[in-house]
Parts: structure tokens; C-alpha cells; sequence
């Protein structure tokens, strides 16, 4: 199979292949493979590539497809796997010196299921050190870089998973979104991705914040994402926030909206600056989204206090966790993060319970806001991508709890709620840098949101460019 062949394949349209005959686990794997061969070294996507352990169980499950059996709706499709979720046997490196051989004896929910459905894990993908961060570097593995523009950041903590969707690698890979990071890098690198309501997808281990974590796929197409889902979601008794069973197929549903979609539209949320060619894209968008039939634009766009000091303090209390490690550990890690570990002192219980008496008021604040809508649309980032090496925009404000959310306004929010947000491409600046949209829904709307992304990709093909680091090139 050559590359452009392979490159522009989603994961469903894989998986039919290999049913049909057409093609074998062997060749795909094959692909992935001398995709990441081709465009790795400049971008550095993955932070391990299981080259022999892919192409041994793509041979077992060549021989499966020939008689017929198929180990679900995946067989045979290639993924990756953020390097935070455990994988036995296979290195969990967390993007940190201290985790550098670390390996798991227990695999995550999510790469439980993935496999279990058939994908082949082709390798552990980059990110930011134990994913504090938006942005795209870790002092074990460096820089990951965005493939529209190498010398931008992709974005973070989920770098490394959507670039290696982005740039034609593979179709789907697994991130986590604790205030923004399967949708951040997605935005930036121009894929899809949703983060679930809080539970929809069972997280193991769990995390500090558990109560803003979430973990995803990062796709190409939405609905890969929604096969996605179909395999991830549901109860898993490691994870007590986990919800239980739907019953029902997101991929069976996704273009059958009951109805039109109350959708409120928002340029920004809390007085917050966009960037005026990033405004410009969102405002052709809302224009282009207010003509759609599947929709009804509302005129009920929510007057909400930023919860940015809330995200603060929850974010900076995960901290905790870590307080007491030894003064040449703390060296070896990422600055910002030592900082945090160190700022987490400061929080104390009073702080952190008169905190979450604040998210439960927020929570509600944002429930009410959804009872006259189905749906708020914001822009997902309100600047492009700066620079790879950077944390930030060179005016990030580093003397701030949490530096990076003040450049991910629109992300965190959402966090603090729990409730389903996803990122999908909206155009292209002048530079042919991606703009993101965000398609927020209340809680347990799901499928609605991935409904209505599923309506916007049928009327935008955002596939119809490609970035500069590209496997298919």
C-alpha cells in the first residue's frame, strides 16, 4: 500500500478494507509504519514506535480475517496512545525523566478496549511531562512539532497523538483533556476531537484532578471519532466517576438529529481578546453555521464569571501529589511544572473545599444556561499557534497560577463542568495555520454535539488541505 493511498484512509474506511479483503492488517501496519518513518524525524510524534510487537499482532490478525474472524470493529486499523495511559509491558514514560523506564504491570480502560476491538497499538505518542501543560515540549522527549508549520507548536498535553493523526500517520489516537489538551492540540493541527461528559470514557489511573479529567480519541473524521466512542464508553470499575451504559451506537446516530439543533453562537466568552484573523474565521463560520438547515440559531449567549481562579486552584492543587520530591528530582523536571508542585503548598484545605463549593455553583450557572439551547459555539483558541519551543505566547502572564489557561480561555471552562466539548476545523488563517471551532453541549448531550460536528464536517471538508508534513505527500 503506498503512502498517499494509506494517508487519506479513516479508520472506517480501514476496517472495511480489511473485511472485505482488500487489504490486510499486515500492509496497514506495514504503512503506519514507513508513515512514521517519513515524517517523524521532523515532527517527533511518538515517543516509542512498537514496530515488532504491530507487525506480530497484525500477523495473527491477518490470519484471523482470511478464516473470517475478526476481533471487532477495528481489526486490523492502526492507532496510537498518548504516553500517560499505562500499557503493559510497554513503556508508560509520562513525557518525564522520572518515568523514563517506568513500566506498567496494568493497561488503561481505553487501550484495553481499543485493542480488544481490534486496533493495533503502533506506538506511545509525545507529551507534555505528566500532561501539565498546553503546549508541546517535555524534558524527555523535546519538541513536538506542529506538521502545518514546523517551526509552531502543536499544542498539548495531547501533542504528540494529534499530530500523529494530522499528519497521515495513523486515523485515530488516544489523548486526555484535563483543561483543554485533546482540544487544544487538535485545533491547532486542524483534526477532530471531543472530549465526553465527565465518566463517558473510564480513566485509569486515576488522576489528581480527577474531577477534570477526561480521556478521548483524536481522529480525522468524526465519525471515526463517534466508532471511537461506541468502543470506549461505558462503566469500568476502576474509574467511580464512570457512567453507566447508553445502549446506544453514536455511530448508528450520527446523521439522525431528532430535531434541529438550538444553537448559541459566541465570538468569545468573558470579554476575552481574539485574535482578529482568528475572529474573522469564527465570524464566516457562524455565518456559514446560522444557514445550515439541521440548526436554529438562539440569541441566548451566556453572561458567565471566568472560572479561571477555580481551574487554578484545582489545577494547582494536583500538585500536592508530588510535594516532597527530592530537590534533584524538581531539577529534573519541566520548570513550570516544579513550580506548580511548589505553589501547591499554598493551597489549603479551607481553599480547596470552599473551591469546590465554587465549580458546584459554576456547575449549575452553565446547567441553566442550557435549558433554551442545545449547543454553544465559541472559537476553540484565540491565537495560532507561536512558537514549537515556547510555552506560550511571549506575553503569557508566568506569574499566574496556571500560566497556559490564560491563553486557552474557552477551554477549561468546560473542565470544570464536565461537559462534552469538541474541537473541529473551521478554515485556515492567512499563514494556511488551522482555526479551530469549539461545539460545547450540556451534560450527557453527547451525541448531540457530535451530531452536529457531523453536519458542519458534510458542509466544511476540512480534509481538502493538508499540512506541509504530510505522510500522503
Amino acid at each position: 500500500m503506498n503512502l498517499a493511498s494509506y494517508a487519506g484512509l479513516s479508520a472506517v474506511q480501514m476496517a472495511d478494507l480489511v473485511r472485505s479483503g482488500t487489504v490486510s492488517p499486515v500492509e496497514l501496519v506495514r504503512a503506519a509504519l514507513a508513515a512514521i518513518e517519513a515524517t517523524d524525524g521532523t515532527l517527533n510524534a511518538w515517543s516509542e514506535v512498537l514496530a515488532g510487537h504491530a507487525l506480530a499482532v497484525a500477523g495473527e490478525q491477518e490470519v484471523e480475517a482470511r478464516r473470517g474472524a475478526f476481533r471487532g470493529p477495528l481489526h486490523g486499523v492502526p492507532i496510537g496512545v498518548k504516553d500517560l495511559f499505562l500499557t503493559a509491558g510497554v513503556r508508560t514514560r509520562r513525557g518525564s525523566q522520572l518515568y523514563a523506564n517506568y513500566t506498567p504491570t496494568e493497561t488503561s480502560p481505553a487501550v484495553e478496549r481499543m485493542v480488544a476491538a481490534g486496533a493495533i497499538m503502533v506506538g506511545k505518542t509525545t507529551t507534555t511531562e505528566t500532561g501539565w501543560k498546553a503546549s508541546s515540549t517535555s524534558p524527555l522527549t523535546g519538541v513536538t512539532r506542529n506538521p502545518w508549520d514546523v517551526s509552531r507548536t502543536a499544542g498539548g498535553s495531547s501533542s504528540g497523538s494529534a499530530v500523529a493523526v494530522a499528519s497521515g500517520t495513523v486515523p485515530i489516537s488516544l489523548g486526555s483533556d484535563g483543561g483543554g489538551s485533546l482540544r487544544i492540540p487538535a485545533s491547532f493541527c486542524g483534526i477532530f476531537s471531543m472530549k465526553g461528559t465527565l465518566g463517558r470514557i473510564p480513566v485509569y489511573p486515576p488522576s489528581a484532578s480527577e474531577h477534570l479529567s477526561h480521556a478521548g480519541p483524536m481522529t480525522r473524521t468524526v465519525a471515526d471519532s463517534a466508532l471511537a466512542f461506541d468502543i470506549l464508553k461505558g462503566p469500568d470499575v476502576r474509574d467511580s466517576l464512570s457512567l453507566p451504559p447508553e445502549g446506544m451506537s453514536y455511530l448508528e446516530r450520527l446523521h439522525q438529529p431528532a430535531r434541529k439543533l438550538r444553537c448559541a453562537l459566541a465570538p468569545t466568552l468573558f470579554g476575552k481578546t481574539v485574535a482578529p484573523e482568528i475572529a474573522a474565521c469564527i465570524a464566516h463560520a457562524f455565518s456559514e453555521i446560522a444557514a445550515m438547515d439541521g440548526v436554529e440559531i438562539v440569541d441566548a449567549i451566556a453572561q458567565w464569571d471566568d472560572p479561571v481562579a477555580i481551574f487554578d486552584l484545582l489545577w494547582t492543587a494536583r500538585g500536592a501529589t508530588s510535594r516532597g520530591l527530592p530537590a534533584a528530582d524538581l531539577a529534573r523536571m519541566d520548570p513550570g511544572l516544579a513550580r506548580m508542585i511548589e505553589r501547591s503548598a499554598s493551597v489549603g484545605l479551607d481553599d480547596h473545599f470552599r473551591n469546590l463549593q465554587a465549580r458546584a455553583k459554576f456547575c449549575r450557572t452553565a446547567s441553566e444556561a442550557f435549558a433554551t439551547i442545545d449547543l454553544l459555539i465559541t472559537p476553540m483558541l484565540p491565537i495560532s499557534p507561536f512558537a514549537a519551543e515556547a510555552d506560550g505566547p511571549p506575553d503569557m502572564d508566568m506569574s499566574t497560577p496556571v500560566p497556559w489557561a490564560r491563553w486557552t480561555p474557552f477551554s477549561y471552562p468546560f473542565n470544570v463542568t464536565g461537559q462534552p466539548a469538541a474541537a473541529l476545523p473551521c478554515g485556515w488563517t492567512a499563514e494556511g495555520l488551522p482555526v479551530g471551532l469549539q461545539v460545547i453541549g450540556d451534560r450527557f448531550s453527547d451525541l448531540a454535539v457530535l451530531q452536529f460536528c457531523a453536519q458542519w464536517e458534510q458542509h466544511f471538508d476540512w480534509q481538502r488541505e493538508q499540512p506541509a508534513v504530510y505522510a500522503g505527500r
